[in-house]
């Protein structure tokens, strides 16, 4: 199926799309899968969205807290994506053990995935946490474009660290044996010296720990 995906150009590498979003979000005061925004626009479905108007296949979305009412929203808003065969649900049983529990529950799946027929394996991941609400697809095409297995990047917001992280197939063994506790990939990202890419023109990446209170 995958060579025949018009969205994708020829021999282009395959980079798959991660969406985190299994936590409690004990600081929001609920789990952000859930956060629905007063336009009507979950989070949830539009990090999922971004992932998949960049091209990105599949895109998983790993799940915990409230996973059942998360995937539903999520299911709800099928018919938006272009390909919604891409898109896969992930429940990571031990969310509550940190990021790391559910990173790794992502990391897993994918190396689970059997390549297709022809050799077309996924070459890379674009990581993404559900609460960046201005994430767009520009800022994923620019961190995906030309990703091989050793790609490390990163996006950069005023010289601040964001997100999409692209993580080539490469990385992710040694990533998992590493991964503990609440502090999902930025330990290795550090030690392999990740390469920034800039994205100040394209958002502001800053994530929301805290509900508004205006």
């Amino acid at each position: 199926m995958h060579s025949h995906d018009l969205t994708r150009p020829a021999h282009a590498p395959r980079v798959a799309g991660l969406v985190l979003a299994a936590g409690a979000g004990s600081r929001y005061g609920g789990p952000k899968a859930l956060v629905v925004e007063a336009t009507g626009e979950p989070w949830l479905v539009r990090a999922a969205l971004a992932l998949d108007a960049a091209g990105c296949d599949p895109i998983l979305v790993v799940l915990g807290a409230s996973g059942a009412e998360a995937e539903s929203l999520l299911r709800a808003a099928a018919d938006r994506f272009e390909r919604p065969d891409r898109l896969q649900v992930v429940h990571a049983q031990d969310w509550a053990a940190g990021l790391s529990a559910s990173l790794d529950a992502g990391l897993d799946r994918l190396l689970r995935d059997k390549p297709e027929d022809d050799g077309d394996s996924v070459t890379a991941v674009a990581l993404v946490p559900v609460d960046v609400p201005d994430l767009t697809a520009d800022t994923v095409r620019r961190l995906i474009d030309g990703a091989s297995p050793l790609t490390l990047r990163q996006a950069n917001f005023a010289g601040r660290p964001g997100h999409p992280v692209v993580i080539g197939r490469e990385h992710w063994a040694p990533l998992r044996a590493g991964l503990t506790g609440d502090t999902g990939a930025r330990p290795y990202l550090v030690a392999h010296r990740v390469t920034a890419v800039s994205c100040d023109d394209l958002g502001t990446g800053l994530d929301v720990d805290e509900p508004s209170t205006e």
